[in-house]
């Protein structure tokens, strides 16, 4: 309960990706109402699905990682780093900018489709790279210091972005990492100051 109450906007998140997930899971039309689809969205004007697609998922499995990924970053950075008004204003603006960034990417492709919170977690992370840069993560299985994930994770987004035929979103990933750092400076501006001391200390030492 305790953990809840430090953290309450994390866990609404949660149950919120995974009850639209699973009404989308069996029901194919509201599935296709709410996934990010660049036609409807430029033709059409159907900008909710900006928003709406970070909240459904493919499959069980994406389901359960961006939900790992958004209880272990979204309770450190809601309860310690950002408190719940700002951490529920990196989310959502980490979600709106990988929607924005794979809207631009693929704006000539108007039946590219897309969804996942992977835009809105990306941004989480990197938002904790500022807290933390030299907090140990994990990159595919090396551990590294937080800063040199994070800018792995982007370099890597932006490459694979380019590929024709992928089956992720990484545009919603680069475009969500770079929007949750600028979220971040904006809810958040001692998060400069504190990434600035902690590299200066570590660099001095």
């Amino acid at each position: 309960m305790d953990t809840f109450l430090q953290s309450p906007a994390t866990f609404l998140l949660i149950a919120a990706n995974i009850i639209a997930s699973l009404i989308a899971f069996s029901n194919q039309r509201f599935m296709e109402q709410n996934l990010f689809h660049v036609g409807p969205i430029r033709y059409e004007k159907q900008w909710h699905r900006m928003l709406t697609s970070g909240f459904l998922h493919g499959s069980g499995f994406h389901l359960f990682i961006n939900m790992y990924v958004l209880y272990m970053f979204g309770q450190v950075l809601e309860a310690q780093l950002l408190g719940t008004t700002s951490f529920v204003v990196v989310y959502f603006l980490s979600l709106i900018g990988g929607s924005a960034w794979a809207l631009l990417e693929n704006r000539h492709k108007p039946d590219y489709r897309a969804l996942g919170a992977s835009g809105a977690v990306s941004g989480l992370i990197l938002s904790f790279c500022l807290f933390a840069p030299f907090e140990t993560l994990v990159f595919i299985v090396i551990p590294m210091p937080a800063i040199v994930f994070g800018a792995l994770f982007i370099f890597a987004s932006a490459i694979l972005a380019q590929r024709e035929n992928k089956v992720i979103g990484h545009e919603a990933h680069l475009g969500g990492a770079l929007a949750g750092i600028i979220a971040t400076l904006l809810a958040e501006p001692t998060a400069l100051s504190i990434f600035s001391e902690q590299v200066a200390a570590r660099l001095g030492g």
